[in-house]
């Protein structure tokens, strides 16, 4: 059952009321997703580097990869050297591993896997480079209604006319709500540990989880 009930895209997901509401974010929204209800905004049509939140956008291209038959969760992959060398945030890979799709997925979401997103990238392009999936990225978001938001890349990293709205972010939440339930448990999980690796680098990193105030995902 979803505990969820709609989406405050400020670094914030939880179920909220429709009353008066501010926030210091220089951009927010609130939606209800059973209505479709916009409750709250604050310069939400503003296009801002939205840093590890762009991985969102790479989930809804695995999900639709997975779907229509690209990928499959026990698919075993490749870890380049570009993706492994990635800083920030990750699931410390190596040029040297082979990885599920289901693994992948997991690296993304709990540890918010720098590497672990350009893999995925890497594996779904036609051209097998992120830069490719990001053009893919932008075009996707075009189709989905997205309309302030152009990708440089898989994960947010930060990089010239890399941008998305708060609006933009909402609707692509609300799209893995509704249209992916069968892999939105991924977002609820509070640890995963690759290999054993790092077991302190093991924890999810979206703090709401612990709050014990509804949230089941998804992003911050």
């Amino acid at each position: 059952m979803r505990r969820l009930t709609a989406i405050i895209l400020s670094f914030l997901m939880m179920t909220f009321p429709a009353i008066a509401f501010e926030t210091q974010a220089r951009s927010a929204i609130v939606i209800d997703v059973r209505t479709g209800q916009t409750l709250m905004e604050k310069n939400a049509d503003m296009a801002l580097p939205p840093a590890s939140m762009s991985k969102l956008m790479t989930l809804n291209m695995v999900f639709e990869a997975l779907e229509d038959g690209r990928l499959s969760l026990d698919q075993i992959v490749p870890v380049s050297r570009k993706a492994s060398d990635y800083g920030g945030s990750s699931m410390f890979l190596t040029d040297q591993d082979r990885v599920t799709i289901e693994d992948l997925i997991r690296g993304v979401i709990v540890l918010s896997g720098n590497d672990a997103s350009a893999v995925l990238a890497e594996a779904i392009s036609p051209d097998g480079t992120e830069a490719g999936f990001a053009t893919m990225m932008t075009q996707r978001g075009v189709q989905l209604g997205l309309t302030n938001s152009t990708f440089a890349n898989s994960n947010g990293w930060p990089a010239p006319g890399h941008r998305m709205s708060t609006r933009d972010l909402a609707l692509l939440g609300e799209r893995l709500i509704t249209e992916f339930p069968q892999y939105y448990g991924y977002f609820a999980e509070t640890e995963f540990a690759f290999d054993g690796r790092v077991p302190d680098n093991r924890f999810n990193r979206n703090p709401l989880l612990k709050l014990n105030i509804g949230a089941d995902g998804l992003k911050t």
